[in-house]
């Protein structure tokens, strides 16, 4: 991954955060990290 692939995803990813604050209180960026919580633990019990 180039350098300006990596900086396009970024802004990207930065936009749809602060556009899900914006519309809708950050609900979707919460129920995303209580998924990703949900999962790192999931693959420590099975590490």
């Amino acid at each position: 991954m180039t350098n300006r692939i990596a900086a396009i995803m970024a802004i990207c990813i930065t936009g749809l955060i602060v556009a899900d604050i914006v519309l809708h209180d950050g609900i979707f960026v919460l129920f995303v990290m209580k998924k990703l919580a949900k999962l790192l633990d999931w693959m420590a019990f099975w590490r």
